[in-house]
Order: structure tokens, then sequence, then C-alpha cells
């Protein structure tokens, strides 16, 4: 199983809720590949500086989340140039329509599509190069990645087909982890949790201590209405129902039973709640981040044996898809 996250900008509750925490969960069932994309990151310009500290601060929370580094992969994109190699051969097989049917690169890219890079258009072949690089079987995926995951399994197939290497990559299957894979924000449950928000108070960032998360919640965006009696009732109030949401899934409860145990009080009462829940479940993860963040000579050295061990993985994946391509080796 292959997964990977960009690093750019601080991590918060929606990352971890769609992404990060499944990372553990899913080590017990599957050979599990995590990876900081690094190389997707600079799609959009980055500062190098930050770039490099936010590579580090992605594999602490992989770390600080509960991924055995010594057990499974944890690297950055970089260290391995199979990946971008692969990507070029994928380049040449994925199609420019279906590159242009990519609703991320459209909402990305917005009005001003000429002068945004050749990078940001592509990296679709890139996230397929990802995947397949290591023949991986499985991805775990929010909504708004399904479309690349199809990209992904169409150009498996054509690859196969024109190279005549039936099976050769796998059609790659999407790991869906439902409600919880869409955090909004505490300021306008309409719209998606985002660490590129200007308001802080719309996010809960992992490394936010108990008094942050606190105000944060303390501040989340209601109605004037007690809680919701029914679920049917909550979708009507989209910020009610994203903090039972986000109830629900840190405490590993249906939303149903959420609804249940807090019909018709106040909000105050199911925030602070909500708040003493959020601290015990984030507070020792953020504190993890923290210490590890501390200690970049320790992160380095899981990325490192991270990358020695993808290379070691992927080189013999990349050999085949040359000689099936017709690249020489003299």
């Amino acid at each position: 199983m292959f997964s990977g996250v960009q690093p750019t900008g601080n991590l918060h509750l929606g990352n971890y809720l769609g992404a990060i925490r499944n990372f553990a969960r899913l080590q017990s069932d599957y050979e599990c590949i995590y990876c900081v994309v690094d190389q997707h990151a600079i799609t959009l310009w980055q500062d190098p500086k930050e770039l490099a500290s936010q590579t580090r601060e992605i594999a602490s929370a992989f770390l600080a989340a509960g991924v055995d580094g010594s057990k499974h992969i944890i690297f950055n994109q970089s260290m391995v140039p199979g990946h971008a190699q692969l990507a070029w051969v994928f380049n040449c097989v994925a199609r420019m329509g279906w590159m242009s049917r990519m609703t991320q690169f459209k909402e990305k890219a917005g009005k001003d599509r000429e002068n945004v890079s050749l990078g940001l258009f592509a990296y679709p072949a890139l996230m397929a190069a990802d995947i397949l690089l290591y023949k991986a079987t499985h991805v775990p995926v929010g909504d708004d990645q399904k479309q690349h995951l199809e990209l992904t399994r169409d150009i498996a197939i054509k690859f196969n087909n024109d190279f005549a290497v039936p099976d050769f990559f796998p059609v790659t299957e999407p790991l869906i982890f439902g409600a919880t894979t869409r955090v909004m924000s505490l300021r306008d449950g309409t719209k998606k949790m985002s660490k590129s928000d200007p308001s802080d108070f719309s996010r809960i960032n992992l490394t936010d201590d108990a008094d942050a998360i606190a105000q944060k919640i303390r501040r989340a965006k209601t109605d004037p209405l007690p809680m919701p009696e029914t679920v049917a009732d909550a979708e009507k109030r989209p910020d009610a129902d994203n903090l039972l949401g986000i109830y629900a899934a840190l405490a590993d409860q249906e939303k149903e039973a959420v609804v249940a145990a807090f019909a018709g009080k106040q909000f105050s009462e199911f925030k602070a709640a909500l708040t003493d829940l959020a601290v015990a479940k984030l507070g020792p993860i953020g504190g993890e981040m923290q210490r590890l963040m501390k200690d970049p000579g320790h992160v380095d050295a899981v990325l490192r044996n991270g990358a020695d061990r993808a290379r070691t993985l992927s080189a013999p994946i990349l050999d085949e898809v040359y000689r099936a391509v017709g690249f020489l080796k003299p």
C-alpha cells in the first residue's frame, strides 16, 4: 500500500482524520510505503528552507501517529529518482485529454491557466508513478483524490496494453474511509478545512496545544438553535454537522450515536465535551511531533533508511519498465 502527503504548511485535523490516523491502523494489514511528496509540492513555488522543514514535520507526524518506521517505509520522494523517471514514461503514456479533465488542476489553476507550471498540469502522472513504481495494489484516498486514482488505473492498463505486458502493473484499488475523510472549516461548515485558509481559527493544527484547541473549538461557528435531534436535521445545518462529524471521528463512533447523546442540548455543553475529546486524542500526537521536530537527526535517519529501502524495492520494477519500453542498457 502506498500513500503520500505534501509538505506544504501546517498539518491539521482534516489531514489527521482523513489520512494520517489511518496510516497507523493499516500497518497490520498491508506492507506500507508512506511518502512525503516533496516533488509534488514544488508544482507551486515553495520557500526552500520551509520545504525542508515541512518535510521533516510530515515525517514526524507519521511517526507521532504511530507508524513504525522500522517495519514500514517512510521517505521523501525526491530521494528516490525512480519516481521522476517513471513519471516521464507515464507522461508519454497518458493523454492530454485525460489530464485536461482533472478537476483539481482546474481548481488550483483558476482563470490563470497560462501562467501555472507545467508540473501542476502533469502531476497526476507523477502521482501514478508514485504508486506504480512499487506496484502498489491499494491506496487510501479521500473524495478529492478519487479521480487521480482512476487516472492511475487508466495509465496502468494503457501501459500494459501498449507494451504487450499483460498484468505488469496492477489496477490499483482505493481504500476509502467514509465520512471522516472530509473535515470542514471551523469558521464555515460549507468549506473544506485547509492549511491555506488565512484564518488559523478555521482549523486545528496537529501541533496546537490544549489551550489553542480549546479556544478554536469555543470560537467554532454554530447557529442559534440547540443541538440537532436527528442526523437528517444535522445535515441541514453544516456548522453543527461538521462538529458532530469531528466528534464522531475522534471518538470512533457513528454520527447517529453522537447526535443522540447531545440531542437538544446547548452548543456550549457539546463544545466542552468536544474540547476534552480533542485534547485527549490530539495532545499526545502534537507533543510527540514537537519532540521529534527538535531531533532532526533522528527524523532524517528514518527518511534515509526509508529511501534506501524504497530504492531497493523499486529498482527492479523500473528496470522491467525500461526493458518493456525498449530503452537500451548497453
